[in-house]
């Protein structure tokens, strides 16, 4: 096991009617705040007039941002920069799934920073400050209500990229499973795809004796699939919403990846998907992942046969270490069918004329400066062409 150094201060309010407290709750953190949100649904579902009665009852002044999509955009960005400059905006409540917070996280560290927010991303410049943000999270996904994490796109450049800081993990973040209600039957899927992926990130590496953390990750992605099958077929099941939304914040805060090297190949591979295609992520993560352990696994074979066997439930010959890790990436291919996730990148949209541009951009090679991605197996261009190729 590494060392490590666990830091995971969001507050979470996890609960039925918990969003109707958001005024009370900010009302000793801000004055005036951005309130921060995506499209249409959070109007026609009521949520906004409770989060702004709750505001005003509260004395909690606040300005619009509506217009967030998927893939958040930088522009959008931008405007919110200008508009919590002008109005002197104290705090940053997104109200959706993380594609708000991330774009409000984006906002709050480039209201002090005097160039373009997208050195951060691009560049990999640190800050000493970010306004404080808190989350009503509307779709459990990202895990970006409790993470300090955030991912852009530059529309112009057709680039995604992520960045990390410990000044952006939310101050509060209220979780009502009733809020998942009304999601679509993709955003189920979608999202558990995801969350899957923020687990596989961090299990899957060459660090050894890392017992407890092994078995938080096989925990999580059990009642992820468990949960996910049950939310499928009774979307008003206010348990397994439950059990998917607290994952969610467990598979992304940190705790189940300390101590180990981690990877997070498959991540970087699917920012190209959709910086361009502008696909949804988790249904990207959802090809690229069977894809990317049938490529890499003969490097740790033995980690694949513990997933195969504690996750997936396979049961065979210990002699045939192969057979056994190829029937666990088969039944999690079978999972995500079950989901009505994607298998290929042409079910995605996806043709062959941009695969080695974008291969080459996840590495950098575009750029001049290569940097393989992945941990347990280190990737080149060529290696991410071949994954793209294997599923294509």
């Amino acid at each position: 096991m590494n060392n490590f150094d666990f830091y995971a201060p969001a507050r979470i309010l996890f609960g039925r009617g918990e969003e109707n407290r958001i005024g009370q709750l900010l009302a000793p953190h801000a004055k005036k705040i951005l309130l921060h949100y995506g499209g249409g649904s959070v109007k026609r579902s009521g949520l906004l007039d409770r989060v702004t009665a709750s505001l005003k009852a509260a004395g909690v002044e606040y300005v619009e941002l509506g217009g967030v999509k998927p893939n958040p955009r930088l522009s959008l960005v931008h405007e919110g920069i200008d508009l919590c400059r002008k109005e002197n905006v104290e705090l940053i409540l997104a109200v959706g799934g993380g594609s708000v917070i991330d774009s409000a996280k984006a906002i709050a560290m480039g209201v002090y920073y005097d160039g373009d927010v997208w050195d951060m991303y691009e560049q990999g410049k640190g800050i000493d400050k970010a306004l404080p943000v808190a989350t009503i999270l509307t779709i459990p996904a990202a895990g970006s209500e409790s993470s300090g994490d955030t991912v852009i796109t530059n529309e112009e450049k057709q680039l995604k990229l992520g960045y990390g800081n410990s000044h952006l993990r939310p101050l509060l973040s209220v979780m009502n499973p009733e809020l998942f209600f009304t999601l679509p039957a993709n955003q189920l899927a979608n999202g558990v795809a995801d969350m899957m992926s923020h687990v596989f990130e961090r299990y899957f590496t060459n660090t050894t004796h890392t017992d407890l953390t092994d078995g938080l990750c096989e925990t999580v992605l059990r009642t992820l699939m468990k949960n996910a099958l049950i939310a499928k077929d009774d979307m008003t099941n206010y348990d397994a919403w439950a059990e998917l939304g607290f994952s969610g914040t467990v598979a992304h805060n940190g705790l189940v990846g300390m101590g180990r090297d981690q990877d997070w190949g498959c991540h970087n591979m699917e920012h190209e998907l959709s910086a361009i295609y502008d696909v949804a992520h988790g249904a990207g993560l959802a090809v690229l992942t069977p894809g990317w352990m049938e490529y890499v696994y003969k490097d740790n074979v033995p980690m694949f046969v513990q997933f195969a066997v504690n996750v997936m439930g396979v049961s065979g010959s210990y002699r045939d270490p192969d057979a056994i890790v190829m029937e666990g990436i088969r039944r999690l291919r079978e999972f995500f069918r079950k989901m009505g996730l994607p298998g290929t990148l042409a079910e995605l949209g996806i043709g062959e004329d941009r695969l080695e541009e974008m291969a080459k951009k996840c590495t950098g090679a575009a750029f001049g400066s290569e940097h393989p991605v992945g941990g347990l197996k280190k990737l080149y261009w060529q290696d991410v062409l071949n994954i793209y190729k294997l599923v294509k």
